[in-house]
């Protein structure tokens, strides 16, 4: 278990923030504009889609993410989303999910400020996290990577039942200790996780990880699939 942040919310009338209190003195909406000097902000390269910077948050490192969708829908908008009301909103459901695993102990950023901008029907989001050093993703480090390693982190969130929409070779990092991040719970929600729910899960990462490595992609995600296995049956599921 690690310290619970000290969550507090400031309303901006039509913009609102949810942030940690530990990490952020000032809350402000201009900690979401990379443009802000004291960020001191450098665009991330890999899987930013040109919408997240490395940041300064107070003593902390950051990384600002603002929310972009993909496919169809970013012909209509490629950054607002429908308003259906604060509960829905994505960056505070992210900040939420991360917070409750974050506590747990599991290996996920801390969350440190979640906003959005309502305007009419719509409205525009952006979270903060901590950046965790030295890591690289999964996609390039299968010649490295232990499956037990992240088995384990994949089933200690399935136990805390949070489901990964987006569960993919880039979204699993590995620090310089072998250990397995998980980050962009942006479309992740709670569910009643059963075993079809989980085996889903770890067939969309089976995907991605075929996408980037082919055969080589494949035969690491089978070596997972029974790591992920040998554990759902220490718990008799």
């Amino acid at each position: 278990m690690r310290e619970l942040l000290a969550v507090k919310e400031c309303d901006f009338g039509t913009a609102a923030m949810r942030y940690d209190a530990k990490v952020v003195a000032d809350p402000a909406l201009h900690l979401f504009d990379p443009a802000f000097p004291s960020l001191r902000a450098e665009p991330v390269s890999e899987g930013g889609r040109q919408a997240a910077w490395y940041v300064q948050c107070g003593t902390w490192d950051g990384v600002l993410r603002r929310y972009r969708r993909g496919g169809w829908a970013a012909r209509v908008s490629d950054d607002r989303y429908l308003w259906a009301g604060a509960q829905s909103v994505r960056s505070l459901n992210e900040f939420d999910i991360l917070r409750s695993l974050y506590e747990a102990g599991l290996p996920v950023p801390r969350p440190f400020a979640a906003a959005y901008w309502k305007r009419g029907l719509t409205y525009r989001a952006a979270i903060i996290v901590e950046r965790i050093p030295d890591v690289r993703p999964l996609a390039s480090a299968l010649d490295v990577a232990d499956c037990e390693q992240v088995a384990r982190s994949i089933y200690a969130m399935h136990e805390q039942g949070v489901w990964h929409a987006d569960l993919n070779a880039y979204n699993i990092l590995l620090d310089e200790e072998g250990r397995a991040w998980l980050i962009d719970f942006d479309k992740a929600r709670r569910v009643v996780l059963s075993l079809e729910r989980r085996s889903a899960n770890l067939l969309r990462l089976r995907r991605s990880l075929a996408k980037v490595a082919g055969a080589q992609g494949i035969t690491w995600w089978d070596e997972l699939s029974r790591s992920y296995a040998v554990l759902t049956r220490a718990i008799g599921m």
